[in-house]
């Protein structure tokens, strides 16, 4: 029996509104039930932060329970929230608040979704390995964005019965291709949060090879992001004597016209799930050169979208660019196929049905 969305009412669990991948596709999630006429409210552990306001203009209302940071005291905080009307389903959407999400839903005997939006090694590993285990094993039904991290939830002993796909999309309308051509220095792309994950180190190191490369053409590497090791990072630039040549944006609130304005994405992380900038760079039209980690080898197609590396080759990493930046009918060949990918795979119209889908197993 399918069930109507509009009849369901959904409660959202977030860590954070933060600008990032994950609370991008939320606004997407949250967009498409809207729309189907669901009722949907949000519970999150911050306040104050990016996504709040465009969340809280689509007429869904927000509470904030991480007054405390006892996880006891914050499951009290959600149960008093919740009690007067439970959900049918209570969804997480960070990997951390997987446990709020399942023990509330079992003491309010609402039915619990789980988030896996990376690694599931990497996510134990950040963690810890106790709450990580407890995180990936607990819900009763787990959403993960990227098949190679449900093959690897499975290696975790998690059913693969439990486990279920919610692929990303992207606003097609937003993050298009430019049609001009670009004058001035070739420019590379780096979006992402400067964490030790993302291996923004590696970049540079390998970026610093390619620009002192007798015969290679003025090149200039644009990182946007923030975070924790954007210090460093800066200090390694300098060192490396890339001061001129590499510009750190911090967060930049819109970064559609950056894909624009740039040539090549890069990525270069020690470990993913299906990474959103991925998807925004293809729809906009760039090649991508990446890391084979996690689910970016179900996005890009090694030599026809872009190219894909070991994490720890760092000659395969400067042999792609290599190739890339010295090809300009390469590159756009490559733009061209990566644009179409996306629209036929991750676009927000379909976004509806694989909901659909979901929901109605979470509550068979």
């Amino acid at each position: 029996m399918t069930r109507d969305l509009a009849k369901l009412k959904i409660c959202f669990l977030a860590g954070t509104l933060a600008q990032g991948g994950a609370e991008r596709q939320l606004i997407h999630i949250l967009k498409a039930l809207r729309c189907h006429g669901a009722d949907v409210r949000l519970l999150c552990l911050t306040q104050g932060e990016f996504w709040e306001e465009t969340i809280r203009k689509m007429g869904i209302p927000i509470t904030w329970v991480g007054q405390e940071k006892s996880k006891v005291a914050r499951l009290k905080r959600i149960l008093t929230v919740l009690k007067e009307s439970p959900p049918d389903i209570i969804q997480s959407h960070h990997f951390y608040t997987n446990l709020y999400a399942t023990a509330a839903a079992h003491m309010l005997g609402s039915r619990d979704l789980g988030s896996l939006r990376n690694d599931p090694g990497g996510e134990m590993k950040f963690h810890g390995f106790v709450t990580g285990r407890l995180s990936l094993r607990a819900p009763h039904w787990l959403v993960s964005n990227s098949r190679a991290a449900m093959h690897r939830a499975e290696a975790f002993g998690v059913p693969s019965s439990r486990l279920r796909w919610l692929p990303n999309v992207v606003d097609l309308d937003r993050f298009y291709p430019c049609d001009c051509a670009h004058k001035g220095p070739l420019r590379l792309l780096s979006v992402g949060r400067l964490e030790e994950q993302k291996r923004h180190d590696r970049l540079l190191t390998v970026f610093k090879r390619q620009i002192s490369r007798s015969g290679t053409r003025a090149v200039r590497l644009t990182i946007v992001g923030e975070g924790s090791e954007r210090s460093r990072l800066e200090g390694l630039a300098r060192d490396l004597g890339l001061a001129r040549q590499v510009e750190f944006r911090g967060a930049v609130a819109e970064t559609d016209a950056l894909y624009r304005e740039s040539d090549i994405f890069v990525l270069t992380s020690d470990w993913e799930g299906t990474p959103n900038v991925i998807l925004e760079a293809m729809a906009s039209g760039l090649p991508v050169v990446a890391t084979r980690v996690g689910g970016v080898p179900e996005i890009v197609q090694h030599g026809v979208t872009g190219y894909l590396v070991d994490p720890g080759d760092e000659n395969a990493l400067a042999e792609a660019l290599s190739i890339l930046i010295g090809d300009c009918q390469l590159r756009r060949e490559m733009g061209r196929r990566a644009r179409r990918y996306v629209e036929e795979n991750h676009s927000p119209q379909r976004l509806g049905a694989f909901l659909q889908e979901l929901y109605e197993a979470a509550l068979s």
